[in-house]
């Protein structure tokens, strides 16, 4: 009995560190959004109810889409509103733009 219990301990500290992340991934919250500027690397916004602007960097492997298409940083215009995920360090993982109605 006695020696099972280092090896339990063992086998919840590494599930832990397998499931943790990707529950903390789970956990980011969805932005919203107005591209003011897009590219290098970079995104700068106004956030909802906000009017100052933000930049942040845009991950290299960043899921990027337009109107439901893969899309590149540089596709995102001025004025196109976008849903964004940001890590605990503001660093943005997730944007998904809509062109701007005409």
């Amino acid at each position: 009995m006695v020696s099972r219990i280092p090896f339990v301990a063992v086998v919840a500290v590494a599930l832990a560190a397998l499931v943790g992340p990707s529950l903390l991934a789970a956990d980011d919250k969805v932005h919203e959004a107005t591209v003011v500027k897009a590219g290098d690397g970079k995104i700068t916004l106004t956030f909802k109810g906000d009017d100052k602007k933000h930049e942040h960097d845009v991950a290299k492997d960043a899921k990027i889409t337009l109107d439901g298409k893969d899309a590149k940083l540089e596709d995102l215009k001025e004025g196109f509103p976008v849903k964004l995920t940001m890590d605990d360090k503001f660093v943005v993982h997730k944007i998904e733009a809509t062109a701007k109605k005409k």
